[in-house]
């Protein structure tokens, strides 16, 4: 959301205009340290700023608009980790060398602080149809040698007009490229070698006449975006976005390229807005973990003005919120980019490495941890046994409950992305009739009986079937066997629940409820609702005074204050997929379960098996 007012610094006009060449040559100033960006966190913005012309008309020009709009993406470029600013063109109103100066000294307000590209509309020369028009007020302005000094900047076509930037964010690299309003075929050919150079890098194409619009925001593409479409675009599955201006009103399409992937088409433009548009910017907010753009529309002039002093029009200019001007945008992006960059997952890791000082039990269910391991969809009958890699004898060995069929557990080849064994257990646990399978250790195995009065971690990775039929309302992961009521425990829920179990409500919340060794309390923690189809890690922590619980390595936020040290294990087996009640099981797991570890003691996020390599 947007802040309800943005301090942005005073600006008036210029004082004086810089030459074309001194504009062109400005040189970089060192980012201070408000202006820092974190090109390795996986959220981060791409600003946009279409048709710029009537604040710089010769005959009415303010710059103040845009100067605003430079300083609010300066100041806040730490805060919305903006990456790059790109220029749709039409910066100017006739393109004159009098308006060409004052754009240029107006950008020396972002120079240096955002990298950014700039790229000709139609209004900004005033000779020639295409990027060989030779010589102009705006090449000398805004052509290579202005862009030289950025680290972004990896080169321009050989007439100068059309230009590209590599640009890291999100822990990976992009590109922009920026073609003049009438690429000729010399610059679609520069383009394309571009791309063939940078065959891995996604793509956001940027032009100033692409596609018009509908009232109703549909956009459809122009004769010389069909132009782009079918010589560069289409063919280039790399381009997933395409941004241009000149028209108005401003909308968007999908369209369906060569490789049968989605590019989205979107028109920019506010020139018809009150000011001009007010030097308004459309923020596009990529969150790789979300797999979504966010997007934004606003006047950082408009914005930065206390609400009580905006006139009427600069009131419903401030920010746009209508279905063409804010949106999101579903991309999964690893699907969307794998025809050129596709993600090489994590090799499994061998057990070695994922057995830090204290793991007391670690199994996994790959060749290595269960020998029995076969093709996908095989059952695991009653007495296959999973070895503790650890060699402290805490094996585990599978039992059917009541009348289930041998295919109520299975092997399974999915897994976690990041879990260290590429292999899991398919458990097909249910009520009505009660069913399900569990793996339990021997009578006498050491893990029966630790206290864990230092502290532990238990780890473990599950994924929920998607569609989740049926009713599996209290369903066991893991669990210790036994009444707590027989160790003494008396401020519980029940005395006939286990000393230890981490279990899924009908809401499908994780519980884990834990009976200590020292106190006589029960505290219990709480997660929010598990997804579905998708793998889960959890992590359950304890350092010898309370417990916390971690999924997907986030610290949750209903963790109990109450003391607990150890766990109140009465020497029975330890259970994977399922939770006794009474001393008795009723339903077993429904879902996968993967690789599950217990350490004694508390493990930082950073030591969890959740990290991939």
């Amino acid at each position: 959301m947007l802040r309800a007012a943005v301090a942005v610094p005073a600006v008036g006009a210029a004082t004086s205009l810089l030459g074309t060449e001194a504009a062109g040559a400005t040189a970089a100033a060192p980012a201070s340290r408000g202006h820092r960006f974190d090109a390795e966190s996986p959220r981060f913005a791409l600003a946009v700023l279409p048709d710029t012309q009537y604040l710089f008309d010769a005959d009415s020009a303010d710059p103040q608009p845009l100067r605003a709009t430079f300083h609010y993406l300066a100041s806040e470029r730490a805060e919305a980790n903006i990456a790059f600013m790109t220029h749709l063109g039409d910066v100017t109103e006739h393109g004159t060398e009098e308006e060409i100066h004052l754009a240029a000294d107006t950008f020396r307000t972002i120079h240096g602080k955002v990298p950014y590209s700039v790229l000709a509309g139609n209004h900004d020369i005033s000779s020639g149809t295409d990027d060989q028009r030779g010589d102009t007020a705006y090449l000398r302005a805004f052509g290579p040698g202005r862009f030289a000094g950025m680290p972004t900047f990896g080169g321009a076509s050989p007439d100068g007009y059309n230009s590209y930037h590599v640009l890291r964010a999100a822990g990976r690299d992009w590109l922009v490229l920026a073609l003049d309003w009438r690429a000729s075929d010399k610059g679609l050919a520069w383009a394309q070698g571009v791309l063939d150079e940078h065959p891995t890098l996604p793509v956001v194409l940027t032009t100033h006449d692409i596609a018009w619009a509908e009232d109703s925001g549909e956009a459809h593409l122009s004769d010389n975006g069909q132009r782009l479409w079918d010589r560069i675009i289409r063919g280039n599955d790399q381009i997933f976005l395409a941004l241009g201006g000149h028209y108005w009103p401003p909308g968007r399409t999908v369209l369906t390229n060569d490789a049968g992937r989605d590019v989205h088409v979107h028109i920019t433009n506010y020139q018809d807005r009150y000011y001009g548009g007010g030097g308004m910017i459309r923020l596009y907010a990529f969150d790789t973990v979300r797999n979504v753009v966010d997007v934004q529309t606003f006047s950082p002039w408009f914005l930065g003005k206390a609400a009580q002093d905006r006139t009427p029009l600069e009131a419903e200019t401030v920010e746009l919120t209508g279905q063409a001007d804010r949106f999101t945008l579903d991309i999964d992006f690893a699907s969307r980019f794998e025809g050129f960059a596709p993600v090489t997952p994590p090799k499994p890791r061998p057990a070695q490495r994922v057995m830090p000082r204290g793991t007391v039990a670690y199994w996994r269910f790959d060749p290595a941890g269960l020998p029995a391991a076969g093709r996908p969809g095989a059952a695991l009958p009653a007495g296959t046994v999973a070895r503790d890699l650890t060699g402290n004898g805490n094996d585990l060995a599978v039992s059917l409950l009541h009348d289930s069929a041998a295919d109520v557990l299975t092997w399974s080849a999915d897994h976690h992305t990041q879990q260290p064994a590429h292999a899991s257990l398919r458990f097909g646990g249910g009520k009505n009739p009660d069913r399900g399978a569990i793996l339990t250790t021997r009578a006498t195995a050491p893990l029966n009986s630790l206290k864990f009065r230092a502290g532990f971690t238990i780890e473990t990775f599950v994924k929920l079937p998607d569609p989740f039929e049926g009713d599996h309302a209290w369903m066991g992961i893991l669990s210790w066997e036994g009444r707590n009521g027989d160790a003494g425990k008396t401020t519980g829920w029940s005395t006939e629940e286990p000393t230890c179990s981490l279990n899924v409500t009908p809401e499908r919340f994780l519980q884990f409820v834990l009976y200590p060794d020292v106190q006589d309390a029960d505290p219990t923690t709480w997660s929010h609702a598990i997804p579905v189809g998708r793998w889960t890690h959890i992590a359950v922590v304890n350092d010898g005074r309370r417990t916390i619980m971690y999924v997907d390595g986030s610290r949750i936020a209903r963790n109990p204050s109450q003391p607990a040290t150890g766990i109140e294990t009465l020497g029975k087996p330890f259970v994977v997929g399922g939770t006794q009640f009474a001393e008795a099981f009723g339903q077993g797991f429904y879902g996968w379960i993967g690789d599950t570890r217990i350490v004694d003691r508390a493990l930082a996020p950073a030591d969890f098996m959740l990290p991939g390599e």
